[in-house]
């Protein structure tokens, strides 16, 4: 078992439950650019950053009977449920990791919802960028969404909240 896939397990085993493949893909996203060691490489697609790297991981852990994933139909979507099993908590049992802050910022971003952690992780993706330049791309690269100004400066609010939580792992 790859260590990857380890921090993946215990990201999901401190969530409880996440709801949403996009969902997940944003925590983890987000808590790699809160200098937390996940190694996933993400580029920036419809829904904001995507890893293919993290689809195959929870893939893989799925077909090992470590994380269940339950599919679920609603109305006109399906929307996926991930929650590690029984076999995965004992072969996390095995492994110490140790990540302060983590486990507080994950719990944190699983109480929003996807489409908050979106717009949050597309600010981050673009934090090299003056905060007017990235308004312009989210009101462009995110019109059907509907973000507005004030949800725009609560993902910055928020950012900067999770920051503090995650103080523990932040590297000079």
């Amino acid at each position: 078992m790859l260590e990857d896939h380890v921090k993946l397990m215990g990201a999901l085993a401190v969530s409880g439950e996440i709801v949403g493949r996009k969902k997940l893909q944003k925590m983890i996203y987000i808590a790699k650019k809160l200098s937390f060691p996940f190694q996933e490489k993400f580029e920036f697609h419809f829904y904001g950053p995507y890893s293919e790297e993290l689809t195959l991981r929870i893939e893989e852990l799925t077909n090992l009977g470590f994380v269940k994933e339950v599919k679920e139909k609603k109305g006109g979507y399906v929307q996926y449920r991930y929650t590690v099993t029984d076999e995965g908590h004992e072969f996390l049992n095995m492994y110490e990791q140790e990540l302060p802050g983590l486990d507080a910022c994950l719990i944190e971003m699983n109480g929003q919802n996807a489409r908050f952690l979106e717009l949050v992780s597309t600010v981050m993706y673009f934090d090299a960028l003056p905060k007017d330049e990235v308004k312009e791309k989210i009101f462009t690269l995110k019109a059907k969404q509907h973000y507005t100004e004030e949800e725009i400066s609560q993902a910055y609010d928020y950012i900067e909240k999770l920051k503090k939580i995650a103080k523990p792992v932040q590297r000079a």
